[in-house]
């Protein structure tokens, strides 16, 4: 049986000169066993303290999307709290978004259904071309490892799509997704528009920067770990995406999602019927800092698996990217050059998930 695999460096695309071991197989073949590539340093333990809940800060934001549709009086308030939102957090949850719970449900089955595919049907959907099974992030063969397996495909436009590696089974895999993927566009753009207008500019202005999305679905699975306080599910990092929707586990019975806030890790609830979103570094740097990205990361736990599904939604993949002029004046100086968008993702891919490290690239010195 297999037990590990080789994955392209996403930086290059080359396939790496060692293979590397599937998770979710470590965890069944020996439970118990916690590898040492797994332990993270001692400063990046996810120790829980009672400053970790967000109870305990006030709670991140939860936006009522129903209140901002129309023109009413309690919209202006809506809008205020959401541009706050992604200006103090960065992560904010949205109720009565517009995705059906039906379909929320479809698509965590579909994920999980995925995973838990024997293996040899897993590995005909193995990475290459930055899309497939497998695992994100790995350039050295003694670097420390997530305790996760993914799957990420490209799913706008179309030509990114690589369809060889869209899983057929289940059988509804790549109709649920497609219907997903349609429905969380619809809420991207409009996350846009009212971010916008909250920003004080006209509605369209950030989707004009934009331009047409370039789209992309990461599921991830966090089989149970030995070791849940020695290990991290996905390491501290930004996104480097403009917009991200999450949709969690409605399984999960801990807080697996952590934000850094204020310099404290503070746990996500989970809220029944709501997606995650959070900020991205490009859309940081197109706001002018107006809205900020903000370091995140997830932990394991040592009794049941856990999926995530989070959506990415960025600026077209050629030409540049920078703070629209909108947004830059003499008491706002511009905060980030302009990047070409190419460059950008490279730069992010190589610096393995460190934080915002990534977003210096796009400071102006």
């Amino acid at each position: 049986m297999f037990s590990s695999m080789t994955i392209p460096d996403l930086s290059t695309g080359k396939l790496l000169s060692f293979s590397v071991p599937i998770v979710q197989e470590l965890a069944s073949e020996n439970p118990h066993a916690l590898p040492e590539k797994y332990v993270a340093s001692m400063d990046e333990r996810p120790i829980v303290t009672e400053n970790s809940h967000a109870s305990e800060s006030g709670g991140i934001p939860i936006v009522d999307m129903s209140i901002l549709q129309g023109q009413h009086a309690q919209r202006q308030n809506e809008l205020e709290k959401l541009a706050l939102a992604g200006e103090d957090w960065g992560f904010f949850q949205v109720i009565n978004h517009g995705i059906s719970e039906s379909l929320m449900d479809r698509m965590r089955t579909v994920v999980k259904g995925f995973f838990l595919l024997p293996l040899e049907e897993k590995v005909k959907y193995a990475m290459q071309d930055k899309q497939g099974y497998g695992q994100a992030f790995v350039a050295t063969e003694d670097q420390r490892l997530d305790w996760a397996d993914i799957l990420f495909l490209y799913t706008k436009p179309l030509e990114r799509r690589l369809l060889s590696q869209w899983p057929t089974a289940p059988s509804d895999f790549r109709e649920t997704m497609e219907e997903y993927v349609t429905e969380t566009q619809k809420l991207a753009e409009w996350l846009l528009r009212l971010l916008a207008e909250g920003a004080g500019i006209h509605p369209d202005c950030f989707h004009r920067s934009f331009g047409e999305f370039v789209g992309g679905v990461r599921m991830n699975y966090y089989p149970p770990c030995p070791r849940p306080d020695l290990v991290l599910g996905l390491s501290p990092h930004s996104d480097a995406t403009g917009i991200t929707i999450l949709l969690q586990d409605d399984q999960c019975q801990w807080e697996a999602l952590h934000i850094r806030k204020d310099g404290e890790w503070i746990s996500v609830p989970f809220v029944a019927g709501a997606l995650v979103i959070n900020i991205g570094d490009m859309l940081e740097v197109i706001s002018n800092g107006r809205y900020k990205s903000i370091e995140h990361r997830a932990v394991t736990n040592d009794k049941k698996e856990r999926v995530s599904i989070a959506a990415f939604y960025n600026p077209r993949g050629e030409g540049e990217f920078g703070p629209v002029e909108e947004l830059v004046d003499d008491e706002h100086p511009c905060l980030y050059r302009r990047v070409k968008i190419k460059d950008y993702v490279l730069h992010y891919l190589a610096t393995r998930l460190e934080g915002k490290k990534a977003i210096q690239f796009a400071k102006v010195s």
